[in-house]
Formats: C-alpha cells, sequence, structure tokens
C-alpha cells in the first residue's frame, strides 16, 4: 500500500514525461502500441537444427524467450510496469504463455497457462530448462496449476464478480495476496503466444487492463516469399512473423527500439545467448528474484534426493 509492493519498486528517478503519460493514460488499453517484425526465420532454423545434432533440443518459443531475458539484462526499463498511475519496477522476471494439455478426448481443446520465472544471467540452456519443464508439467491431462485452480473457483458468476473486483482493488494499493500474484499470468514482464503452432498468423493481441503485464508478444506461421538479391537473383525466403503489443507509459519511444533491435540481433545469432552476460543491469538496485520452492515440493524433492 502506499507504493509499496511484493512484485515492484516505485521509481523514483524517471523521465518527467514518462511519469506523467500514466495520468493522461490511465489505463493499458489506452497506451497500446502495436508493432510487427519478421524474423529470418532460416537463420534462426539453421541453428535449432545444428544444436539437436548436438542433443539440445530448442524451439522457437525458447529462443525468442531467451533473447527477451537477455535484452532485460541490458534494458531493465522494459520490465516495468505502471499500477495506480505510479510507475514500478520489477522484483521479477516472468514470462507467461498458454500451453495445449494432452487429452484422451482428441476432439477436446484444453489449455493451461503457465508463468516461467527467470534469472537474466541465464543462458539459452537454461531458459529451455525451465520453459520445457514447465511445458511438460502443464501439458499433463490431470495437470492443474494454481492458475486453473483459481479460474475454476470463478466459473459461479456471483463468486467472480466479486472475487474479481476484490483482487483488482487489493492488486491497486498493492495488497493482493501472492497466492493471486502467482497464478496470476497477468502479472509478468511478458506474455507469449505461438499463434503459429495452430496454424494461425502473428496477431497483435491486446494487453490487459488487469494485472501488469506490459509486453504481449505474438509468434505466427512462417510466411514465404520471393525475394530478389542484389545480384537480380529471385530467391525464396521464409521470415516468422512477430507482432508486438508495448504499454508505451513504461519507458522512452527510444528503449523500446533498443529492445527490438537488440532481440532481433540475438535471435539472428542464437548463439550469442549460450553464455551469460558479462554484466546485468538492474534499476536503483532491484535484483530480480525467484520464487522460493512451496514447502510440499521441498519435502518431495528431498525424499527423491534421500531415495536416490
Amino acid at each position: 500500500m502506499f507504493g509499496r509492493r511484493v512484485d515492484g519498486r516505485v521509481l523514483k528517478k524517471i523521465d518527467p514525461i514518462v511519469a506523467l503519460t500514466p495520468y493522461l493514460m490511465p489505463m493499458r488499453c489506452d497506451a497500446q502500441v502495436f508493432l510487427n517484425y519478421r524474423l529470418d526465420y532460416e537463420k534462426m532454423a539453421r541453428y535449432i537444427v545444428e544444436q539437436g545434432n548436438l542433443g539440445n533440443h530448442f524451439t522457437f518459443l525458447e529462443l525468442l524467450i531467451a533473447a527477451f531475458v537477455r535484452v532485460v539484462s541490458e534494458l531493465p526499463d522494459v520490465n516495468r510496469f505502471v499500477s495506480n498511475k505510479r510507475l514500478y519496477a520489477r522484483t521479477q522476471l516472468t514470462v507467461s504463455f498458454v500451453a495445449l494439455k494432452q487429452t484422451s478426448d482428441v476432439n477436446a481443446i484444453e489449455e493451461n497457462t503457465v508463468k516461467c520465472y527467470f534469472d537474466p544471467r541465464d543462458t539459452i540452456f537454461d531458459v529451455a530448462e525451465r520453459v520445457s519443464a514447465a511445458i511438460e508439467a502443464a501439458r499433463k491431462e490431470e495437470a492443474d496449476n494454481s492458475t486453473m485452480k483459481v479460474a475454476k473457483l470463478l466459473l459461479n458468476p456471483i463468486l467472480a464478480n466479486i472475487i474479481v473486483h476484490t483482487a483488482r482493488f487489493l492488486d491497486r494499493y498493492g495488497i493482493m495476496p501472492n497466492y493471486i500474484q502467482d497464478a496470476s499470468p497477468f502479472h509478468t514482464s511478458l506474455f507469449v503466444t505461438h499463434m503459429g503452432s495452430i496454424g494461425m498468423p502473428a496477431v497483435n493481441h491486446h494487453i490487459y487492463n488487469f494485472g501488469t503485464t506490459s509486453l504481449f508478444f505474438s509468434m505466427g506461421s512462417v510466411i514465404r516469399e520471393n525475394v530478389t538479391g542484389p545480384d537480380g537473383k529471385v530467391t525464396r525466403k521464409r521470415y516468422l512473423p512477430v507482432g508486438v503489443t508495448a504499454d508505451e507509459r513504461i519507458c522512452a519511444g527510444a528503449t523500446y527500439a533498443k529492445l527490438v533491435a537488440k532481440m532481433i540481433h540475438y535471435l539472428e545469432n542464437p548463439s550469442l545467448l549460450e553464455t551469460p552476460p558479462e554484466t546485468v543491469t538492474f534499476e536503483e538496485g532491484n535484483e530480480y528474484s525467484l520464487p522460493k520452492p512451496k514447502k510440499k515440493r521441498l519435502k518431495k524433492q528431498e525424499e527423491q534426493s534421500v531415495a536416490g
């Protein structure tokens, strides 16, 4: 309350224009900026195949997330959010996405939402391990993470209205219970959707007024085009389209330009993500924290360690 939150620290040293924008645009839907980019599919695909031959199985989603994690280590400004018209630096680095569940009914489509926690020092190997483990757990038919448990609780319309309105109020003043915040995929640094996995083009997805999401990335189906080279020859090229929706209130436009340029650089040169960054920058000493394992999970890990 009064500017204190578990998931963020109020920023004091910020550009006056940036500090003013939440008063001019109080909601995220007021401040959405839509961008569209095309990545060199060939370079990413070639890297994935090369690493697969070495026994490292990466996906395009993992490459995208790894590039974002690396850029946040260099540009912590993009890991901010606005709440109650105040600008916060996050205390965690997280990415949310949706995973399709494996069901016994081939005609049924069930989804599970995942929120992964990262360290800005993570390499592509670290990111891939975290993401693949989260997806494997979420895709099981019986899987019900905290997000799904809360969602099922809201099936009753009356109860849903009461809980959501209460959650909005508590979130506005930074006193939302940790359980609800951890369960919410909308309280995250970045939300990613892989539209290409269901044969859809990239979209410019809206960012949610509820929660603290400031960035939304959408990956679409591969685009194939005939391109004329400098020598006048026509070649067939493949591109991976990405739609970006950003909350323009959290940082200067020049910072967003750097975010995009750096991400494209890393995605077209993914081998740079194999080693940790030499230095990591944090805003006002605000280092990120990984969630502590729950007692039940910790006990289970200890039992498995003893058994091993």
